[in-house]
C-alpha cells in the first residue's frame, strides 16, 4: 500500500521526494556526539518515518556522531527503498562533543567519501554535500574532488550546506548544484540563498526548522512547519527528533491528520 508524502512531493538529485524531510542529526548523544541515550528508539523512528509516515528524504551526515547517523540510517533501513532519498555530507571535522571545522582538503573529502560508502553499505552517495566551504582550500579543489568522484560513480549529485549566494553563484560554475542546505525557521527567517535557489531552480533544504525544538515550545509544531512549506514551493524542511511521539506530531501537522 503506497503512502500520501507528507506535506506534498519535491525534486532532489532527480527523485521525488516528499517535501517533508527527516534528519538525524538529533539521533547522537548530547553534542551530537557518540551514541544515542536509546538505539533502539532511534532506530524505531527512523523506519516509522519511512514505512508508517511515507517521509522519503532522509538526511544525515559523517559529521554526526561522528559516524553514529550513517550508521543508524544502515541498521534501520538498509536495503534502501527504491523510493527513497539518503543525503550525507562530507567536509567536518568533530574533534570534540559541540566542537566543528570545516575540512576541506581533497585527500579527506575522498576518504570521507569511501567511509561513508562503507558505513551506509551502498556503492553510490546519491546526494552527497559539501558540508562546509574550507576557507583555507579553494573551492574548485574542493567541488572538483567531489567531481571527480561523481565522474566515477561514488556520487550522483553534489550539494552545499550553509552558504551565501555568492557561494552558490560560484560553485555552480563548477558543478551542477542539486540541492542547497541552509537554516531557516521562524527565528532565523531571513537568508538571501532561498531567493538565488528559486531563481536558479535549486532546491533548498531547511534544517533546523523548529530550532533545536525551543520553536515547538513556544508555538507548538503546525504553525513553525507551515511557515516553512508556505515560503516557497522549493523550501523543504528536515526537522528532527527521537521521539516516536513527536514525530508523528511533526507528521500530523503538515498533514491534518489524513
Amino acid at each position: 500500500m503506497s503512502i500520501e508524502p507528507p506535506a506534498g512531493t519535491i525534486t532532489i538529485a532527480g527523485k521525488t521526494v516528499s517535501r517533508l524531510g527527516f534528519g538525524t542529526m538529533r539521533l547522537t548523544g548530547p553534542g551530537t556526539w557518540g551514541h544515542p541515550q536509546d538505539f533502539e528508539t532511534a532506530v524505531s523512528v527512523l523506519r516509522q518515518a519511512v514505512h508508517t509516515y511515507g517521509i522519503t528524504h532522509i538526511d544525515t551526515a559523517d559529521a554526526y556522531g561522528p559516524h553514529t547517523a550513517e550508521s543508524l540510517v544502515r541498521h534501520a533501513l538498509y536495503p534502501y527503498p527504491d523510493n527513497v532519498l539518503v543525503a550525507t555530507k562530507v567536509g567536518m571535522v568533530r574533534p570534540a562533543p559541540d566542537v566543528w571545522a570545516p575540512h576541506g582538503h581533497p585527500v579527506y573529502l575522498r576518504a570521507s567519501v569511501e567511509a561513508s560508502l562503507r558505513r551506509m553499505s551502498t556503492d553510490r552517495l546519491e546526494l552527497c554535500y559539501l558540508h562546509r566551504i574550507d576557507p583555507e582550500v579553494g573551492l574548485h579543489d574542493q567541488l572538483g574532488t567531489l567531481q571527480a568522484l561523481q565522474q566515477e560513480g561514488k556520487i550522483g549529485h553534489i550539494g552545499l550546506s550553509k552558504v551565501m549566494p555568492e557561494d552558490i553563484r560560484l560553485a555552480s560554475k563548477y558543478v551542477d548544484v542539486a540541492a542547497v542546505q541552509n537554516v531557516l525557521n521562524m527565528t532565523d527567517r531571513f537568508d538571501p540563498a532561498v531567493e538565488i535557489c528559486g531563481e536558479l531552480g535549486i532546491p533548498y533544504v531547511a534544517y533546523r526548522p523548529l530550532n533545536a525544538g525551543t520553536l515547538a515550545a513556544a508555538r507548538g509544531v503546525e504553525e513553525p512547519l507551515h511557515w516553512l512549506l508556505n515560503r516557497a514551493n522549493h523550501v523543504a524542511p528536515i526537522p528532527s527528533t527521537t521521539n516516536p511521539k513527536h514525530l508523528e506530531q511533526i507528521v500530523t501537522a503538515v498533514t491534518g491528520g489524513s
